[in-house]
């Protein structure tokens, strides 16, 4: 934005959501950015609707993945497209995107950018057909060159072609558009089945009590691992009974949750990415 001329306007402490919206009443933004836990926090305060944004061209998301309830909620409130992007440290940090006069949000993280090449990976290295899951494999000028001094973790990520492996898993449909699936290391299996926590958290995130929610895998005696949701609750009155139900209307049997724990936060990272890893940390300590 600041090659285009543009004033960027950086918030210390994103947590602190009045003071956010305060700041944000002060200017007349054009641009907004940010992750999924952001957005849902903003548009479940009833002051961020006070905002003016009639100078509001785009909103781009990414970090995490964007909930389709969330976007729903954003366009209500702004009028204004929840994208999608995508990109990692190590590719600077984009790789695709939306276009950005998409009517609508799709669920997607877009199309590869400008001399960018993405190859979706079965565990073999093989290109897998469109509509199969596969690891989203990236190739660009914008990929980093090496992790440095450490040639062995290089080697691990980018092979001799200069494609670097994300560790993403996502779906390509006959248009080019890559939806993410999920994190490959955080993927849980149940009875052979794989299921991914991106999934069940959409559909956790669907329901109207429900304010933020983290789906990670357990170990359990039968299955091998089962499904455990993390839940905020936005209605005090909400049961587990009432999750379950509302899953199982949605879900295939096996990606149901087994357990639900509702918790008044979600640890998270500095940005607001929800920290499933210190979840599954905390599960397998008390087992």
């Amino acid at each position: 934005f600041m090659t285009l001329g543009a004033e960027n306007i950086l918030i210390p402490n994103p947590r602190d959501i009045p003071g956010f919206i305060e700041e944000l009443k002060k200017v007349k933004f054009t641009a907004f950015t940010g992750v999924n836990t952001l957005f849902n926090a903003l548009v479940n305060n009833p002051e961020f609707a006070k905002v003016d944004f009639s100078a509001l061209r785009f909103t781009l998301g990414g970090g995490m993945a964007v909930q389709g309830a969330v976007a729903e909620k954003w366009k209500a409130v702004t009028g204004k497209v929840l994208l999608e992007a995508y990109g990692l440290t190590e590719t600077s940090p984009a790789a695709t995107i939306n276009p950005l006069d998409l009517p609508d949000y799709n669920g997607s993280i877009g199309l590869p950018i400008s001399s960018t090449e993405v190859e979706l990976r079965d565990d073999n290295g093989k290109v897998v057909a469109l509509g199969e899951p596969g690891e989203i494999c990236i190739r660009g000028p914008q990929v980093m060159a090496g992790y440095w001094q450490r040639k062995d973790e290089t080697a691990k990520v980018i092979d001799g072609n200069g494609w670097f492996a994300t560790g993403d898993i996502g779906v390509m449909d006959d248009k080019g558009f890559i939806r993410i699936v999920d994190r490959k290391k955080d993927m849980i299996l149940v009875s052979g089945f794989n299921v991914y926590p991106n999934e069940i958290e959409a559909v956790v995130a669907m329901h109207p009590g429900v304010l933020e929610v983290a789906a990670v895998g357990v170990a359990d005696e039968r299955s091998g691992e089962a499904v455990k949701i993390f839940v905020v609750k936005k209605d005090p009155e909400l049961t587990a009974e009432a999750l379950i139900t509302h899953c199982r209307k949605q879900l295939t049997g096996y990606k149901v949750p087994s357990k639900v724990e509702f918790r008044t936060d979600l640890p998270k990272t500095n940005v607001g990415k929800i920290l499933r890893r210190e979840l599954r940390d905390e599960e397998r300590k008390k087992a």
